[in-house]
């Protein structure tokens, strides 16, 4: 290990396999051996360690990580002082913050986090919860569930569960009502504080490190569009064409066409493929993009 190296920390869990996919996308292979909590990576000047996302904020605080990825919901548990360098969402199911939510049996009368008082809370985000019900001044019990909290009210061991969810479908599953939104989180990339405001050489690796997982977020959600336009309806098609900054134009050899390039949204494609050819465009193809910077 050389003089200059950065102790990365990646989270196992429900993020490992999303991240190691991120930093792939991004220029760097980390390839997980067996059980190792230590898994390779394609860069000299970094080495790598995984831990729980729910532990990752104090090992980062203490110095034990020089950075690493966790949630914003387990940075607020721990009440951990980091700094967070960069917000990354990133989620199989969809590409919006996930929410820790108050959730109560479906018939129950209970409407809002007051008519909790005096009631019992099962979670995983135990701190929190008993901060975010004591700022109110809602009377509440809060214990600690291992897991399988949904089952926790049906079983009777509480009243209500505070839950994360990012379609609720679970959630609705168990014969559950969201009544209350405690908290919006998304993956955040956090640093040391020593590192980031004393380590000239880390905090340049991890800006460049932040950079292209930035890009190849942004591409995982764009495509490029090429296609042939005739002159005579450039400007109407230019008028149409949503793009970074402006379209890309060259003219084809010897014709009145052009070749028109742009970098698109992808969920916008599907509309806008068939107004394009309404305005005579051809030979469109769709590509996928690595990264957008």
């Amino acid at each position: 290990m050389g003089v200059n190296n950065l102790k990365l920390g990646i989270p196992k869990g429900s993020l490992e396999k999303a991240t190691i996919e991120l930093f792939g996308k991004s220029g760097w292979k980390i390839s997980v051996n067996g059980r190792s909590y230590f898994p390779d990576i394609d860069d000299p000047e970094i080495s790598c360690s995984m831990c729980r996302a729910q532990e990752m904020s104090r090992y980062v605080e203490n110095g034990t990580l020089d950075c690493g990825l966790t949630g914003k919901d387990w940075i607020m548990e721990n009440d951990s002082q980091v700094t967070v360098a960069a917000d990354l969402v990133y989620s199989k199911v969809s590409k919006n913050p996930a929410r820790w939510v108050l959730a109560v049996p479906k018939e129950s009368p209970y409407q809002r986090p007051e008519d909790l008082a005096g009631r019992k809370i099962a979670t995983e985000l135990v701190n929190f919860t008993k901060r975010y019900f004591a700022e109110r001044h809602i009377p509440v019990k809060v214990e600690f569930s291992w897991g399988a909290t949904e089952a926790k009210v049906g079983a009777g061991l509480a009243d209500a569960i505070v839950e994360v969810t990012e379609t609720g479908s679970t959630i609705r599953a168990h014969g559950l009502k969201i009544i209350h939104e405690l908290l919006q989180t998304n993956t955040q990339f956090i640093v040391n504080n020593d590192v980031w405001e004393k380590d000239s050489w880390k905090r340049e690796k991890i800006e460049n490190l932040i950079l292209l997982l930035k890009g190849a977020l942004r591409a995982d959600r764009m495509v490029g569009l090429k296609m042939n336009v005739p002159e005579a309806n450039m400007e109407k098609m230019v008028s149409i064409l949503p793009c970074l900054q402006a379209p890309t134009i060259a003219s084809l050899y010897h014709t009145d066409w052009y070749s028109v390039e742009v970098i698109v949204e992808q969920a916008k494609v599907r509309n806008l493929i068939p107004q394009l050819i309404k305005f005579g465009a051809t030979g469109i193809i769709e590509y996928p993009l690595y990264k957008v910077i």
